[in-house]
């Protein structure tokens, strides 16, 4: 019987029962595969790939057991995969800027002078505030992990600083700016679908991430001395591997300001919304021709850097110890290739679910018990985290929720400013903590740490979350007393 018809979509009556079960399947192999094998029974964490593909399979056939064709799946199937053209895109282009930043001296450039300057009492307080002052200027959170969140990571790789601290300070940061930015895409997206003012949404949103990055910033600044006062020597007293990566640095790459001019280009194509995916190629193209005019690579070894990324062994006719700048060995178009199978699963994975509906009906299920201003706003949070965590997708979590959600908020005279705050507390700033998203695909393959490893570290929507639901059991900051 299976495949043996066609069924479309809307001629047969799905119950929650039967929308909610791949979605349960889909998070029970999720927790299983990465929480309880390396947790509870020993073994090593399942490939993310293979658990997107076997919940993707069941997936597949139940909806078929219910009466769906192949046919009708796989149309649901590649209508959702051309979806997730522009973030592959991104994750190329991503891949590109990386090594192109590396072979043309910038991001080494950055690095240098930051080992130069950061003082290993600061080094986790120094990558959560550069990347919320690039990220606020950029309005992109990948932008900021994938430039000054690598030469944060450089830096404290030299130290001996603990890299998952660091990248969950890099994330953190990066999506201080993703969320707060009138020039990020998840702000605006949010602030479009829930039909509030761009600047009532942002202010909006300070009341829970604003004292989120003072606690951040508190937590960060602690730990930072922790290790400093660790440390048997500070930056003054030069211990071996810095002076070696210093060296290296300096005998391999020639300095000088020209080498800025790719970051340059990323901050003012973000300002002038200009396509991030041109914008990133531009700058990329543009490291590129900077690392042959001014570093002592071959044409052949930058054009490689850019299919295969950077590797220090091209450094042919440097004497001393390359193992130094092992972490500038990344990059390239094939760099983020785990990530893009992943995005590409995940995907196609949704879109099976888009056959019947699923999220909309489990949606519409919950809707009809909410009474209270309380339970609306509490169920605003987790259903935009759920949907989030399931449509591995912000700007579908944004028009999906404040469609179910704002004539609700409306009856109960709750400020739609802060339905679209919550979109962005349980979407945006928890996206990146599931190693199945696209943030946390990306996250983990650019800066070399799995979300599951940085994610206690990420205080910055750890904190968030918990003052977004704070603020939706109080009442406090959810203006229900203005007109």
């Amino acid at each position: 019987m299976w495949g043996s018809y066609y069924l479309d979509p809307m001629s047969k009556e799905i119950r929650f029962t039967q929308a909610i079960i791949p979605i349960l399947f889909f998070l029970v192999v999720l927790i299983f595969g990465l929480f309880l094998c390396p947790v509870f029974l020993g073994l090593e964490m399942l490939p993310l790939e293979v658990l997107i593909l076997i919940a993707f399979s069941f997936s597949s056939l139940y909806i078929m057991y219910l009466g769906y064709s192949w046919e009708t799946i796989q149309k649901h199937i590649v209508k959702k995969v051309s979806e997730s053209v522009n973030v592959i895109l991104i994750l190329f282009a991503i891949g590109v800027l990386i090594g192109s930043w590396i072979v043309s001296g910038t991001i080494p450039m950055l690095i240098y002078y930051g080992i130069s300057i950061i003082s290993p009492y600061w080094i986790y307080f120094f990558a959560f505030l550069m990347c919320i002052i690039f990220s606020l200027l950029t309005g992109t959170s990948w932008g900021s992990a994938g430039t000054i969140g690598i030469v944060m990571m450089g830096i404290a790789d030299v130290y001996g600083a603990d890299l998952c601290i660091t990248a969950g300070a890099v994330v953190g940061g990066s999506f201080f700016g993703d969320k707060l930015s009138p020039l990020s895409d998840t702000t605006n997206v949010a602030s479009l679908a829930t039909d509030v003012k761009l600047f009532d949404h942002i202010r909006s949103m300070l009341f829970t991430t604003l004292p989120s990055a003072i606690v951040a910033t508190i937590i960060y600044l602690f730990l930072s001395y922790g290790f400093g006062s660790s440390l048997e020597a500070t930056i003054e007293s030069q211990p071996k591997n810095i002076v070696q990566t210093l060296q290296a640095l300096e005998g391999i790459f020639n300095f000088n300001l020209i080498l800025l001019l790719p970051l340059l280009i990323v901050i003012w194509g973000s300002i002038r919304k200009k396509s991030i995916v041109l914008t990133l190629l531009g700058s990329a193209w543009t490291a590129m021709l900077l690392g042959v005019l001014f570093q002592d690579f071959s044409f052949s070894n930058v054009m490689t850097t850019f299919k295969s990324g950077f590797q220090v062994s091209m450094a042919e006719s440097f004497e001393g110890n390359l193992e130094a700048l092992n972490i500038l060995n990344r990059g390239g178009l094939y760099n983020l290739i785990e990530g893009i199978t992943s995005c590409f699963l995940i995907f196609a994975f949704i879109g099976t679910l888009e056959v019947i509906g699923a999220m909309d009906i489990v949606l519409k299920k919950l809707m009809e018990r909410l009474k209270t201003r309380r339970q609306l706003m509490l169920t605003a949070l987790s259903s935009t985290w759920i949907t989030n965590l399931t449509t591995s997708n912000q700007y579908a979590t944004s028009f999906i929720i404040a469609e179910a959600f704002r004539r609700k908020y409306d009856q109960l005279k709750v400020p739609r400013k802060v339905l679209s705050r919550s979109i962005e507390d349980a979407g945006t700033m928890m996206e990146n903590l599931a190693p199945w998203t696209p943030s946390g695909i990306f996250m983990a393959s650019t800066l070399g740490i799995s979300a599951l490893e940085y994610a206690p570290y990420q205080f910055l929507s750890l904190v968030n979350i918990l003052i977004a639901y704070f603020f939706a059991i109080t009442g406090i900051a959810c203006f229900t007393n203005t007109k």
